[in-house]
């Protein structure tokens, strides 16, 4: 692996009980966070190919543990996202080139599918500094019980030359969805809408 990884940290996320009604199967979301070090920190690079191919690698790590951490085939998941957030060294344009051009491919690998795009977001932080990652349905992006999102923090990220790269996938939406539209059993994930 070319990126140089300092920690991984992973949750799982169970939610049982909303409003006082009971989620039988609860409601699941597992998110992991590589905090890598920016090989551009403090420094304009204009080929930023070194983080593409860091996004490709971490895609597929990342992917795999949130499936595994729920103890899940891949096609089970029903959602995903992903964020990333540059310590004060870098600039958004990094976290960029780690999400968008090669994340995708080996993540969608590791979920066997994933016909919709990625959700995304991303920041510049502080060590403790909430990473929001938004969620949505891995094949159609109109069932919207999918929208969602969960947080991660870490009191030690990212670092002035770290960057905090995180991947969510759920088995789920969101518990009690009731705001209509698709649904998760209509999709049929051809077109990546509906």
């Amino acid at each position: 692996m070319s990126a140089k990884i300092r920690k991984i940290a992973l949750n799982v996320e169970e939610t049982h009980l909303e409003m006082g009604k009971s989620i039988a199967p609860p409601t699941r979301k597992a998110v992991a966070v590589a905090v890598i070090e920016n090989p551009f920190a403090g420094t304009y690079q204009e080929d930023l190919g070194a983080l593409i191919d860091i996004g490709a690698e971490l895609g597929a790590l990342l992917g795999e543990k949130c499936v595994q951490a729920l103890g899940i085939s891949g096609d089970a998941v029903e959602s995903y996202g992903k964020s990333a957030m540059v310590g004060e060294g870098g600039e958004l344009e990094h976290a960029a080139a780690i999400l968008h051009p090669k994340l995708g491919a080996p993540l969608r690998k590791a979920v066997e599918k994933g016909a919709a795009l990625v959700p995304s977001s991303k920041k510049m932080g502080s060590p403790g500094q909430v990473l929001d990652v938004p969620l949505g349905h891995k094949d159609a992006a109109y069932v919207r019980s999918h929208f969602d999102g969960i947080e991660v923090s870490l009191n030690d990220a990212p670092r002035r030359d770290e960057i905090m790269v995180a991947v969510a996938v759920t088995d789920s939406g969101r518990p009690l969805p009731r705001v209509g539209g698709l649904t998760h059993e209509e999709a049929e994930g051809k077109d990546g809408l509906r």
